[in-house]
This record gives structure tokens, sequence and C-alpha cells, in this order.
């Protein structure tokens, strides 16, 4: 009976199972490049070893013994279990292995999120062993998740600048104020003034945005009746005809081009805002997170 298991009983294990998956002794020949003699007698040393018959082989034909079909099914758990604690080991050895748990803001320009995709690219090019995550969530939310360390690094909108973070500056998008064609100011739009805005419904962000608020912003609407979280969701609320509102310019193209949006006045109701890198200052990083950082700062220094 089999009590510990030796580098020759698994050599056996893997003789029988090629055995099995041949369909006999005479099929198995070619894949494991031995005689058949040579074959039954290590199925024979096996049954030994573990102290019944795995099959019957002779002039009528391969085939298990209801104790082979058991011991088949055991051997390939027990090979599959060998095969993965070698993969687990070989990323163990690896430079870079760990977790690693990005978020982004949503609708980014396809320039920006391509550049995202060249330096995800180029950290997979490392010797690296790494689960990676990324998620898409409100501007609100990216901050927080990354204070907490519930993400490793955010990118979007920051107005907080808190000491355990570090904010590295990514790229520029332009905001621009639109209305849509069921609204009465459609037919008017390109050239209006603030003065015309004043007694019509905006949607604003419900998150701080400091290059569009407040004393020295771009404008501060009198009558805000609807907050919204993101930009999908500020398109809506102007697509409905019913408010005024921001969004960035590439994101709204498509909808100028069918006829649905409409700039109010882009030389007077237009902004500039910085999106930002968002990670937790140096001594708190670990290799994955830094080796991550400086693909990013990378991409985003080559041209174009």
């Amino acid at each position: 009976m089999l009590n510990q298991l030796s580098d020759l009983d698994l050599r056996l294990i893997r003789v029988f199972l090629s055995v099995l998956d041949a369909g006999g002794i005479s099929a198995a020949q070619t894949a494991l490049n031995v005689s058949q003699s040579t074959i039954s007698t290590q199925l024979a040393t096996l049954e030994t070893r573990l102290g019944f018959r795995l099959c019957e082989r002779g002039r009528a034909g391969f085939r298990l013994t209801p104790r082979g079909e058991q011991f088949a099914q055991s051997s390939r758990r027990l090979l599959e279990n060998i095969d993965h604690f070698c993969l687990d080991a070989r990323q163990i050895g690896r430079k870079l292995a760990g977790q690693l748990h990005l978020g982004l803001i949503g609708h980014a320009a396809m320039s920006a999120n391509a550049r995202l995709g060249q330096a995800i690219a180029r950290f997979r090019a490392r010797d690296e062993a790494v689960m990676l995550s990324l998620a898409v969530l409100a501007p609100g939310q990216l901050e927080e998740e990354v204070t907490n360390s519930r993400l490793d690094l955010g990118i979007g909108y920051f107005w907080h600048r808190l000491p355990s973070l570090e904010y590295l500056p990514l790229y520029t998008e332009h905001q621009v104020a639109y209305c849509a064609a069921a609204h009465p100011l459609f037919k008017q739009a390109g050239k209006l003034t603030t003065a015309a805005l004043a007694q019509h419904d905006w949607v604003w962000r419900s998150y701080p945005l400091p290059e569009a608020d407040g004393p020295g912003g771009v404008f501060s609407p009198a009558r805000v009746t609807a907050l919204a979280d993101n930009m999908e969701a500020v398109a809506v609320l102007i697509l409905s005809g019913q408010h005024l509102g921001f969004l960035p310019r590439h994101f709204a193209a498509p909808l100028v081009e069918q006829g649905l949006l409409a700039a109010l006045n882009p030389a007077l109701l237009s902004y500039e805002v910085t999106l930002h890198m968002v990670v937790r200052r140096q001594s708190s990083r670990g290799e994955v997170l830094q080796a991550f950082l400086d693909d990013m700062v990378a991409v985003h220094r080559q041209p174009g």
C-alpha cells in the first residue's frame, strides 16, 4: 500500500494517465516513446505500490477497474495541484508580484485613455505577476479611495491637496457650456451673454471644481436646480432641454455634430481643467505601485 509519494510514484502515475488518455498500452507507445513491455512493467510496479489492480489489459483490450477509475480521478487532481504549485512558485520568484488597483473618471478623452493603455502595456512587459484591477468612479470617490488605500492610483479631478498624497498633472481638459436642441436658447447659441442666461436653470457638479466655481472662476450660475457626479449624468440633464451645463468638449463633440447640443458661447463660457494622477507619497508606496507610476510618467513624457 502506498504510504508516501516519491518521484518514482509521480512518474508511474504520469505513465498510467498517458495510457488511459491514449486508450491502451499499444496506443501509448508513441506518446511515451517506450516499448509495450516497459509500459506494462511500469503499470505493474504502480499496482504493486498501491496494492490493487488499476486496469485489465490483454487480448480482451484495455479497461479500468472500478478502483482504477477512482485512482485516475485522484491522479488528475494531484497533477493539477502540482502544476498550480509550480506556477505559484515561479510567480513568487518574479521581480514584481501582488495587486494593483487603479481608478479613473469616466468619459476621459480617448487620447488620455490611450496613454493609460500604453502605460499598462509597458508595465506588463516587466517581469511581473500582478493582478490588475481598473475601476471607473465618480470624481468625488477617487481621492477618498486612494486615501483609504482601496485604490493605489487615481486619475481625475482633485480639489484637495492632502499632505499624505501626491498630485501629478497629466493633461488638460477643455470644458464648454452647452444647451440642448429642445432648450429655448438653442437658436441663439454661440454668442449668448451671462445676462441672457440668468433666468435659466443649470446642472452643476456635485463636487467642487475651482477652475469653474466661486470668485475668480469662469462662471457661477444663479439658478442651479440639478446636481450630477459624472459627465454622462450631466449630459442627460442637458439633453432634457431643461438645464444648461458644462461638458468636456471631446465628450460633447458627437452630440454637437448630431445637432443635439450647441455651445452657448465658447469664448466666454469655457475653462481649462487639469486632470491629475494621485498616489500615496513615496514612503508608503510598494514596489508594484512605484513601477507602474514610473511607467505612467514615462508614457506621458513622450511627445504626442
